[in-house]
């Protein structure tokens, strides 16, 4: 296993102990796993991202934290959260960590999250020019998640 897999897999784990929040020292941490806090970071801006589900305030220096929560909404307000941070352009691998937190959250079910994803593909993209494609992605991801959050309510 990766050391970003392990340092992941400490965090998730502190916050399942501590009921979905967690402060924590960027030195410590890489103290204890023995890695630069440059790998801290890492783990944190690729792996606890609000496409992810999570908020990560952190204050660098001697007292210095990082305080991690995963968030918890309601799934009609989770949804609107998700579409909100879509924005105007997405590449299929964030539209994908998107899915599947929704479907981990129980927003969306297996197939929902199959159907989009295929109308989202790199295969049902594959004729549209390179630079339109996550313009374009993003709009049809958007549209998806409203018609499936019209039917949450």
């Amino acid at each position: 296993m990766r050391i970003s897999d392990l340092i992941a897999r400490h965090i998730e784990e502190e916050l399942e102990r501590r009921k979905g929040s967690v402060q924590l020292s960027r030195s410590e941490l890489a103290e204890h796993f023995n890695c630069v806090p440059s790998q801290i970071n890492y783990v944190l801006t690729t792996r606890f991202t609000p496409e992810h589900g999570y908020t990560v305030d952190s204050r660098r220096g001697g007292g210095g934290y990082i305080r991690i929560t995963r968030v918890s909404m309601d799934r009609v307000l989770l949804m609107m959260h998700v579409i909100n941070a879509i924005g105007t352009s997405i590449d299929s691998q964030t539209a994908t960590a998107f899915l599947k937190n929704l479907t981990s959250d129980g927003v969306i079910d297996l197939r929902t999250a199959a159907i989009i994803h295929a109308a989202i593909s790199e295969a049902a993209l594959h004729a549209v020019p390179r630079e339109a494609k996550d313009g374009l992605r993003a709009s049809i991801f958007k549209q998806c998640l409203l018609v499936c959050a019209q039917n949450l309510g």
